[in-house]
């Protein structure tokens, strides 16, 4: 199924559901266009110097994540989803050259405080080995649950002091959603942001994560696990702050001119 499709398919209405559903959709022989890996650099601000950047095998799975959540089974539409929560973890560095295996599923279907949240997961294999995870966490205000235990405890977190400042154009989304695949219309222009009620275009949560990764470069571990928390949209155009405090982990947020915390996020090596 095409994206374009997909996306179609994600408007209709679903059934109410208790679970998370079973589906499984997989890719195999995937192999990395090294074209658009440098596109993909150059948007998030990547040096290339040999393993794919951790945050980009994101993109593989987006395609079929996108089949999986435009499905029948899947509990949520896809207009008015969002994006809470992500977290990346890479077994070990990834190589361009590699033949890959993609596999996206869903699991915990669970109650929130707004509506109720489910977990995309990304799994990359090259050959038996299971070489990165990736665990997206939705949140959907239209579909509640009987449950009232909260799913998504998030702690209070003081923004770090901003030491570098990014401006970003309007054209953002449209740039990102070109090399992603993820033409979601409220990150594509102030017009069609303003028809699901935003009063602007938004940044993709998946750039504010990989540009906080990119800036950390040569601090990230070879065998890691990076959890990002989206707190506020990232306006287009706008100016933010990054800041990090590094350490065994590196701890990392991004607010606005204001001052006002729009992501954290932390990093840690394996064992």
């Amino acid at each position: 199924m095409g994206v374009a499709a997909s996306y179609l398919r994600g408007l209709l209405p679903r059934p109410a559901a208790t679970t998370a559903p079973a589906t499984v959709v997989r890719r195999d022989g995937v192999r990395i266009d090294a074209a658009h890996l440098l596109r993909y650099a150059r948007v998030c601000g990547f040096t290339l110097t040999g393993p794919l950047p951790p945050s980009y095998p994101h993109l593989l799975g987006f395609a079929p994540a996108l089949e999986l959540m435009a499905r029948r089974d899947f509990p949520f539409r896809l207009p008015g989803l969002v994006h809470t929560r992500q977290v990346l973890t890479w077994y070990r560095p990834v190589e361009v050259d590699e033949v890959l295996e993609v596999e996206v599923s869903a699991a915990n279907l669970a109650a929130h405080h707004r509506g109720a949240t489910i977990d995309v997961l990304t799994r990359v294999r090259a050959g038996a080995d299971e070489v990165w995870l990736g665990r997206s966490t939705y949140l959907s205000r239209a579909v509640h649950l009987s449950s009232t235990v909260d799913s998504l405890e998030v702690p209070e977190v003081e923004p770090l002091p901003a030491d570098t400042w990014w401006r970003l154009p309007a054209g953002l989304g449209r740039r990102y959603a070109a090399v992603s695949g993820d033409r979601n219309p409220i990150h594509l222009s102030a017009l069609s942001a303003r028809v699901f009620g935003f009063h602007g275009a938004i940044a993709h949560g998946m750039w504010s994560a990989a540009r906080c990764l990119a800036t950390l470069g040569g601090r990230l571990p070879e065998r890691g696990e990076a959890t990002v928390t989206f707190r506020r949209p990232v306006r287009l155009p706008g100016r933010v702050g990054f800041g990090a405090r590094i350490g065994t982990a590196a701890t990392f947020t991004l607010v606005d001119a204001a001052d006002r915390l729009l992501l954290a996020g932390r990093v840690t090596p394996l064992g």
